[in-house]
């Protein structure tokens, strides 16, 4: 279903997911009532969703649908303003799967590739995660009207097989995040208590405004300091640095000092900015003294990084498929052998805690 008060944007943001064999637009409605309204009347697997709508915004809408329907997924829409990157990340705290930033025209969503390739990506993505959470039965609707559907099972993951190897006392701490990332990263951050004794780099796939919003909500939630990386700022034990939207963040040797690079070359994964370049640079700079957490996340990105780490010492630990939003990039280096362990979002912080306090 797509809801947004615009009907242009509807009719465009429609006809980019109809034009996919396997996906149809079952709706479209012009604000959060009727999107709620619409949910209880039939089965939906995902929701686009604007933020600013008239009679219901997307904000107020979001629990009301998730409380007909536990499973249904939504991904928020909005313009990249400062209001509108906070409130996503509300709704992202509230129960949204995803975001993704509306170009400001109808001109810019027909002629945006970038756009129409990420919305394909996640809408196709959430939907295998809402039939799979639905086959469970484990969170059924409250809705009584319901469509008949066929039950489609969890396809079996590769096999997990953890890495035996030791793991060094680390002198970095990496993680990479994308899809339901903003509330795992900040499970993860808020558990590790004071600031650790060590760098914190982390790389969460999102656009320029959305990462300054999440820089300043995990310093608000948690007892980290975390600011978007600066460009040849020096590397401080304590801080949490967050790769900006637009930029892949690394770190590079300067004499005796750690200092941060941003680079606006070209995107990997489709993503700027992406988690392999920065483990390359830090593989390169920490040897193998760097752990690396890679969290919920669509997609195989951290993947070539991770081989990098592990090949330098390094070590890898992802979270668990049962507590991910998709299963994607931790479960591509979790099947690829590269994991010292593999742990639900609850349990990493515990770990990372003992492996940082551990003697050297």
């Amino acid at each position: 279903m797509v809801a947004d008060d615009s009907a242009v944007v509807r009719g465009l943001i429609s006809r980019m997911i109809n034009a996919e064999s396997d996906m149809t637009v079952a709706a479209s409605v012009g604000n959060g009532q009727l999107a709620v309204t619409q949910l209880a009347r039939t089965e939906i697997d995902v929701i686009v969703l604007d933020i600013e709508m008239p009679v219901m915004d997307g904000l107020t809408a979001l629990p009301k649908l998730k409380e007909i329907d536990p499973n249904v997924q939504v991904i928020m829409a909005s313009t990249l303003t400062l209001r509108n990157a906070e409130i996503s990340m509300r709704a992202l705290e509230a129960g949204a799967a995803d975001y993704v930033p509306k170009p400001t025209s109808s001109r810019e969503i027909s002629g945006g590739q970038d756009f129409r390739r990420d919305l394909i990506e996640k809408v196709r993505n959430l939907a295998r995660v809402a039939k799979a959470s639905r086959s469970t039965g484990a969170t059924p609707r409250l809705a009584t009207a319901r469509r008949a559907h066929i039950m489609v099972p969890r396809p079996a993951p590769a096999p997990v097989v953890l890495r035996d190897a030791p793991i060094q006392k680390p002198n970095a701490l990496v993680i990479g995040s994308s899809t339901g990332g903003p509330q795992a990263l900040l499970n993860v951050l808020k558990g590790l208590g004071p600031p650790p004794t060590i760098p914190v780099f982390v790389t969460q796939h999102m656009p320029a405004t959305f990462t300054a919003v999440l820089a300043d909500h995990i310093t608000r939630s948690s007892s980290l300091t975390c600011a978007e990386a600066q460009d040849g700022e020096v590397v401080v034990p304590g801080r949490v640095y967050l790769a900006p939207g637009g930029f892949h963040m690394l770190v590079e040797r300067k004499g005796v000092q750690n200092i941060l690079r941003l680079d606006d070359g070209a995107p990997e994964n489709f993503c700027r900015p992406a988690v392999d370049p920065m483990l390359r640079s830090i593989a390169k700079v920490y040897g193998s003294r760097v752990l690396v957490v890679v969290l919920t996340g669509m997609g195989t990105d951290g993947l070539k990084g991770g081989r990098i780490v592990t090949a330098a010492g390094g070590a890898l630990i992802a979270q668990d498929e049962s507590t991910s939003v998709v299963w994607g990039m931790p479960g591509a280096v979790a099947t690829d052998g590269l994991c010292s362990a593999v742990l639900p979002v609850s349990h990493i912080a515990p770990y990372v805690k003992k492996i940082i306090g551990k003697v050297a």
